[in-house]
């Protein structure tokens, strides 16, 4: 429990730091007409090109490459869109929800491209781990959103948005050699574990909230 606790900690000082990073890195971007919205649109459509280039690999192999670089650059877009926003002030009600909605869409795409890919490779059992992985990577981000309406936390766990960009980023880059399907294994084993810790997080905080009745 008690290394459970540290981890967190770890995590939590790091993700602290990279949006101090992100901000401070952003505050000359925001003195131009550069808008969130335009970031996290911009993002979600390379990733969008990511995924189409992936789907083509068994064209040229580098594809992979030029998949996961289109992949991880959109993505970062897509996660420095709140960094601008905070540098800026630039931050608006639906560009916090249209952003939350797009972090969506970017994975989806390059996890379904990766399924077509295990598909026409006759790797089946990647198929379903490719399913798996959308599904526990939405869920992620929907038991955080349902704990937040309730007004509790839901931002624990590791397999939040920076981690599983990192381990399907390293995957495609490496899906040449074969590394994508085991990437997304990971991935969904990720997400699903976050899944879980965040329901019992959830629950816990509800207990805690009667026993103080």
């Amino acid at each position: 429990m008690r290394e459970q606790r540290t981890l967190g900690e770890v995590k939590d000082a790091y993700i602290a730091e990279a949006r101090e990073a992100a901000t401070r890195s952003m505050a000359q971007v925001a003195n131009t007409g550069l808008t969130p919205d335009m970031l996290s649109l911009s993002g979600v459509a390379l990733c969008i090109a990511g995924s189409v280039a992936v789907y083509f690999v068994d064209q040229a192999w580098w594809l992979y490459l030029v998949g996961a670089a289109l992949y991880v650059v959109g993505a970062m877009m897509d996660i420095l869109d709140g960094a601008l926003a905070r540098a800026g002030g630039k931050g608006t009600p639906f560009g916090a929800f249209l952003d939350s909605t797009l972090d969506r869409v970017g994975e989806a795409f390059m996890l379904g491209a990766a399924a077509l890919v295990f598909a026409r490779e006759g790797k089946m059992w990647a198929v379903g781990v490719a399913f798996a992985a959308v599904v526990g990577s939405l869920l992620v981000s929907y038991t955080r959103a349902k704990a937040e309406i309730l007004g509790l936390r839901g931002d624990v766990g590791f397999g939040s948005r920076v981690e599983r960009v990192a381990i399907l980023g390293i995957g495609l880059a490496l899906g040449s050699l074969g590394a994508l399907p085991w990437a997304v294994v990971a991935l969904m084993v990720l997400a699903w574990i976050t899944v879980v810790q965040r329901i019992l997080f959830v629950r816990k905080q509800l207990r805690d909230q009667a026993s103080s009745v």
